[in-house]
């Protein structure tokens, strides 16, 4: 992740702020969701390993056909390394993605009865799974309010100072710190939809922003 263009951390935006620009985004998306699609816990999962360096409308392609043939870590050993490759060879790193798929399917039967935990230092153990994909699967599934931090939420919260920070954990961290309780379980997806579809890397969409008033970023576009 690279380094945010600031030697020292600004603070975050105050209180009020905070919810009155949470509330915006709430009102214009009352029930936020990842884009990813799945079937259950392990498939989440799996989708969310496979989406490192990769779109979520092309991990969705990919994962289509291949949640009607496999929901549960052991249908996903039994499947098998070759079959899986091919299923998701339209994915970047695909082959490495399948194999880390199928190692932590084996872990999951082998160390936790085929179930995905619901712990953040144990899922971390498994392959491919790191802390962003974690707290995907955490707050997704098991309605954790925990924050995963991506590039659009590293670039917004850092823009607008919700949640500043020089690296992905600060950023995780100021999230955890600043927004406001009632909105902790949805921030992230809120957060990375802005990014993703208004406030962009190369050119924000600033004219159709519902936060730009609330928004101290200096290079807003007309």
């Amino acid at each position: 992740m690279a380094q945010a263009a600031f030697s020292r951390i600004p603070s975050a935006l105050p209180y009020g702020r905070q919810v009155e620009f949470f509330s915006r985004l709430r009102d214009a998306n009352p029930a936020p969701v990842t884009e990813l699609e799945y079937v259950n816990a392990f498939t989440l999962l799996v989708a969310v390993a496979l989406s490192a360096q990769a779109t979520d409308v092309g991990v969705n392609k990919a994962t289509k056909g291949l949640f009607r043939k496999v929901t549960t870590p052991r249908q996903m050993v039994e499947f098998g390394l070759e079959a899986l490759t091919e299923e998701i060879k339209t994915i970047g790193l695909f082959r490495q993605k399948a194999k880390n798929v199928i190692a932590l399917s084996k872990r999951l039967v082998e160390e936790y009865g085929g179930e995905v935990p619901q712990s953040r230092a144990a899922l971390m153990t498994l392959p491919g799974v790191g802390r962003k994909t974690a707290n995907v699967v955490l707050n997704s599934v098991f309605n954790f309010p925990a924050q995963a931090v991506d590039t659009h939420i590293f670039r917004v919260g850092n823009r607008t100072r919700i949640a500043p920070g020089r690296d992905v954990e600060q950023v995780e961290r100021a999230i955890e710190d600043n927004v406001p309780v009632e909105f902790q379980q949805n921030a992230h997806h809120w957060l990375i939809l802005h990014g993703r579809y208004v406030c962009q890397a190369r050119r924000p969409r600033c004219m159709i922003c519902p936060v730009e008033d609330l928004c101290p970023f200096e290079e807003k576009t007309e």
